[in-house]
C-alpha cells in the first residue's frame, strides 16, 4: 500500500510512522514549487486549488484552435550552470523542451517610423546606436561598456534564503559581487529615466526605457544591464510549451513525486486551534488536517479571507495596508489583446515590437497608461500556439484596473463594448504596420485586468505584483529572512508565492525552495533537492484541456 492510500487527510493527528504532513494553498508555481520541495524532503503533500489549471498567473486558454499564452515573455534561468537554471531543472520546469532565444530583447518604434533595436550583444549593440545617433556616443559607449562588464557575471541567489546560508555561500557570493561592486551600485542608483537625460535623439531618450516591451517606471540601469548579459548568454529564453507548459511540467514533476493536486477545490478558511494553523476548510464545509499550512495564493485572500484578519505582523501590514494601494510601488493591469490569423509571419520582422503612439492613438486605445502598444509574434515564440499554417500575435499594454472593474460591475454591456474597441483598435493598427493583414484576422481575444483577476486569481490582474527597487524590496526581505516567511503568534503556517517573495517567476519559485527549507527545521526533516533529469520530449498535448476565457466573444 502505497503512503499516499494509507493518509487519512480528514483526521486531525497522523498515525505513528507517517511522514509529515503538509497541505499547499493554490497551484501557481510558488504552490507547486513548494509541494515538489517539501516531497522531495519527505514530506507528504497535498495541494489545493480553486482553478481546473495549475500555474495561477503562469497560464494560457484556446480559442478556435489557438492557445493564447498569457505569461512568459522570457524566462531567467534557462541557460546552463547558474543557481535559477538549477532551481528550474529541479522543478523540472525544463525536462525535454527546447529553448528558443533571441538576439535582441525588443524594437522600440515610434510614431513617425523611426526603430531602434535593442541586441543583447553589447558589440551589436553599440555600433547600431551610434549608427542611428553618432552625437550620443558617449552615453551609448557608457551603456555599452557596462552591459560588456555584465556579461561577465553569472549570479542568480536562489537557492537559499540570506538567513540559511552557509558561510561558505555567503563567501562565493561575495567573491562574485565584490569585484564588480562598484558597478552593482551605479547601475542600481542611477534611474533609466535619468539616464535617458543624457541622450540628444528623442527617439533614444524614449525607447530605452522599453527594452522590457512596457517602461517598468521605477527601474534603474541594472535589471536592463543584468537581463540582457543574460539573454546574451542565452540565459533569458522562451521554454517549449510557454507558460502554462512551464506549469504542466512542474506539475508533472510534483505528482512523480508523489504529490496530489485537488483542482476545483477552493479554500474557505484556514483553521487555526489555540494560534497555530492545523488545516484547512473548503468550500462545502469539508475539513482536511496537517501538520503545517502554506498558502501560496493571493495575500490579502489569505489575510483578510483565509485568516479573518485574526492574524498579522508589522511587515505583512506595512504591505498590505500601507503600500498596496500605491501605484508606484505596485505594477498595473495589463489588457492583452490576442489575434488569431491565417498565414505564416514575415521571418524578418522583430520578435517583438513596441510602438510609441501618437496622441490620437492614444487617445482611441482604451485605457492606455503609457501611450504604447506591445506586438509580439509570439506563434515564432514556440510550437504549438497555432494551428498548421497559422499565427498568433499578442497585443499588450498597461492599463488601469479600476476603470474596467467599476464598467464591468455597473454596466456589462459597455464594459463588452471597451473590449471591442480594443480589438478594433488593434485590428485597425496591425493592418497599418502589415498592409493586408486584417483580411486573415479570424479572431481577436481581448483580456482585461479584470478577465486576469477572475481567471488567475491575481489580485487587481497585476500579473508581477510589486515592483522591484523599491521599498517593497526591503519589507519583503526582512519578511524571508526575519519572519521566515511566517505571522507573528502563528505557528504552522507559511506564506511563499509573489506577494511574499517579489514579482516573476523565478522568485515565485525560488519563495517554494526557500520556504520549505524554513518548514523542514520546524518538521524536523533534511532537505533534500535534486535534478528531475526527465528526458520525455515536450509536445502540445501535454497541455491537456483548456478553457475558453469567456463564453461571450469579442467580434
Amino acid at each position: 500500500m502505497s503512503r499516499d492510500s494509507r493518509l487519512v487527510w480528514h483526521a486531525r493527528d497522523r498515525a505513528a510512522g507517517e511522514p509529515p504532513r503538509v497541505i499547499v494553498i493554490g497551484a501557481g508555481i510558488g504552490g507547486l514549487s513548494t509541494g515538489c520541495y517539501a516531497q522531495m524532503s519527505g514530506a507528504e503533500t497535498r495541494i489545493f486549488e480553486r482553478h481546473v489549471l495549475p500555474g495561477g498567473g503562469c497560464t494560457a486558454w484556446s480559442r478556435q484552435d489557438y492557445i493564447f499564452d498569457y505569461c512568459i515573455e522570457w524566462l531567467i534561468g534557462t541557460g546552463r550552470g547558474n543557481d535559477a537554471s538549477r532551481v528550474w531543472r529541479e522543478l523540472g520546469a525544463l525536462d525535454g523542451k527546447t529553448m528558443t532565444n533571441f538576439e535582441m530583447f525588443n524594437t522600440v518604434t515610434d510614431e513617425h517610423g523611426r526603430s531602434v533595436t535593442f541586441y543583447n550583444d553589447p558589440d551589436r549593440l553599440e555600433r547600431h546606436l551610434l549608427e542611428l545617433s553618432p552625437a550620443d556616443a558617449r552615453p551609448i559607449r557608457a551603456f555599452c561598456r557596462d552591459l560588456r562588464r555584465f556579461t561577465a557575471i553569472n549570479l542568480y541567489p536562489f537557492l537559499t534564503p540570506s538567513r540559511l546560508q552557509t558561510l561558505r555561500e555567503k563567501l562565493v557570493t561575495l567573491r562574485t559581487i565584490l569585484p564588480a561592486l562598484l558597478l552593482f551600485r551605479r547601475a542600481a542608483g542611477t534611474r533609466m529615466e535619468r539616464f535617458c537625460e543624457r541622450f540628444q535623439d528623442p527617439l533614444l531618450r524614449r525607447a530605452f526605457p522599453f527594452i522590457f516591451f512596457q517602461d517598468h517606471e521605477v527601474f534603474p540601469l541594472l535589471p536592463y544591464l543584468f537581463n540582457m548579459a543574460g539573454a546574451y548568454h542565452d540565459n533569458c529564453g522562451f521554454p517549449q510549451g510557454g507558460s502554462l507548459g512551464l506549469a504542466r511540467s512542474v506539475e508533472e514533476r510534483y505528482t512523480g513525486l508523489g504529490g496530489r493536486v485537488d483542482y476545483r477545490a477552493r479554500v474557505e478558511r484556514i483553521l487555526v486551534e489555540n494560534d497555530r494553523a492545523v488545516g484547512v476548510e473548503l468550500r462545502g464545509g469539508e475539513r482536511h488536517y496537517a501538520d503545517h499550512i502554506v498558502s501560496a495564493c493571493d495575500g490579502a485572500t489569505t489575510l483578510h479571507g483565509l485568516l479573518e484578519g485574526r492574524y498579522t505582523s508589522p511587515r505583512v501590514e506595512q504591505l498590505f495596508t500601507g503600500m498596496e494601494d500605491r501605484p508606484e510601488l505596485l505594477y498595473p493591469g495589463v489588457v492583452s489583446a490576442f489575434v488569431g490569423l491565417k498565414g505564416e509571419l514575415d521571418p524578418d520582422s522583430p520578435h517583438s515590437t513596441t510602438y510609441l503612439l501618437s496622441d490620437r492613438d492614444s487617445a482611441a486605445l482604451p485605457g492606455v497608461r503609457q501611450k504604447s502598444l506591445v506586438v509580439q509574434m509570439r506563434s515564432r515564440y514556440s510550437d504549438g500556439f497555432a494551428p498548421q499554417g497559422k499565427s498568433v500575435i499578442h497585443c499588450t499594454y498597461f492599463s488601469d484596473y479600476a476603470s474596467w472593474k467599476t464598467l464591468r460591475r455597473t454596466d456589462r454591456k459597455a464594459y463588452w463594448a471597451r473590449k471591442q474597441e480594443v480589438a478594433d483598435f488593434v485590428r485597425g493598427f496591425l493592418e497599418r504596420q502589415y498592409p493586408g493583414m486584417s483580411e486573415n484576422i479570424e479572431v481577436v481575444d481581448v483580456a482585461s485586468p479584470v478577465t486576469t483577476e477572475r481567471y488567475t486569481g491575481v489580485r487587481g490582474g497585476s500579473i508581477l505584483g510589486w515592483k522591484s527597487f523599491t521599498p517593497v524590496d526591503g519589507v519583503l526581505d526582512d519578511l524571508i529572512n526575519k519572519d521566515r516567511m511566517s505571522l507573528a503568534g502563528l505557528e504552522g503556517l507559511s506564506l511563499a508565492g509573489q506577494w511574499f517573495s517579489g514579482g516573476g517567476l523565478i522568485r515565485a519559485a525560488s519563495s517554494g525552495r526557500f520556504v520549505t527549507q524554513y518548514l523542514c527545521r520546524d518538521l524536523g526533516l533534511e532537505f533534500r533537492a535534486w535534478e528531475s533529469g526527465g528526458t520525455d520530449p515536450w509536445h502540445p498535448g501535454k497541455l491537456g484541456e483548456l478553457p475558453q476565457l469567456e463564453q461571450r466573444r469579442v467580434r
